[in-house]
């Protein structure tokens, strides 16, 4: 098997079941032994052990072999001999221990980058299995010829698809019947003539009357008899004074 594809596999398994601080290192410049190294974490006996188990099935879904395992039993350290790869699965404290990350851990390997590349060699090949579909392009269809009939039929399409307008509503104001109510006529006097409106007389303030023409006519005779009056009486008291002078 690849060993990027191998990669992938091994922390794809450590992934599933939620392993921490997982590292990945290249050994071929240390050892001829194996080309990578990888180290995780488990927080439990129970969890390395799931863990170890996890790279087992994977591998061997895919096609992989598993040269041994070791520490199963007790839980604390198990490792997993692929061949290729050599997987720790450690405790925290196990780990801090021993510090396999100071003996192989002079190039660490990115796991983004490998799976990326394992991903597309594995699109690639299924690609290459699916046979090639051919597009077959069609010719041009024929010009397609309007009739009456069809302009006919578009033209009532749009005139359904037009609202329809609403009626223009007049309000009235007047009998059931629909007529329009009269206005009042003006009230006639008893002569005939339309009689006026009174005006209005505003409260609070004077209001000027002007002068009938028999009162100016009765003021002008009152003071014609004034002047009159006053003309007669010298007449009067002449008389009195020679009486006066002759005695």
């Amino acid at each position: 098997m690849d060993i990027k594809k191998l990669q992938t596999l091994v922390i794809d398994a450590l992934e599933d079941v939620k392993a921490q601080d997982i590292q990945l290192f290249e050994t071929t410049h240390l050892t001829s032994l194996f080309d990578r190294v990888c180290i995780a974490s488990g927080t439990s006996n129970r969890q390395t052990k799931a863990l170890a188990a996890s790279v087992r099935d994977k591998v061997k879904e895919n096609g992989g072999t598993i040269v041994s395992m070791e520490g199963e039993a007790t839980g604390e350290w198990v490792l997993v001999d692929l061949g290729d790869i050599v997987v720790h699965i450690m405790q925290p404290a196990i780990r801090a221990y021993y510090r396999l990350e100071e003996l192989w851990g002079d190039k660490p390997v990115k796991f983004g980058a490998a799976k990326r590349t394992s991903a597309k060699k594995v699109e690639a090949e299924e690609d290459s299995d699916k046979p090639k579909r051919v597009r077959k392009v069609a010719g041009k269809a024929a010009p397609l010829e309007v009739t009456h009939d069809m302009m006919a039929i578009q033209t009532t399409l749009e005139d359904e698809k037009k609202p329809a307008r609403k009626p223009r509503v007049t309000k009235t104001t007047g009998d059931a019947d629909g007529k329009p109510a009269r206005k009042p006529a003006a009230r006639k006097a008893a002569d005939g003539t339309t009689a006026a409106k009174p005006a209005k007389i505003p409260t609070g303030g004077r209001v000027k009357v002007a002068a009938t023409k028999t009162a100016v006519a009765s003021a002008k005779q009152a003071a014609e008899k004034r002047t009159a009056n006053a003309a007669a009486a010298p007449a009067k008291r002449a008389p009195a004074r020679k009486k006066a002078t002759e005695e």
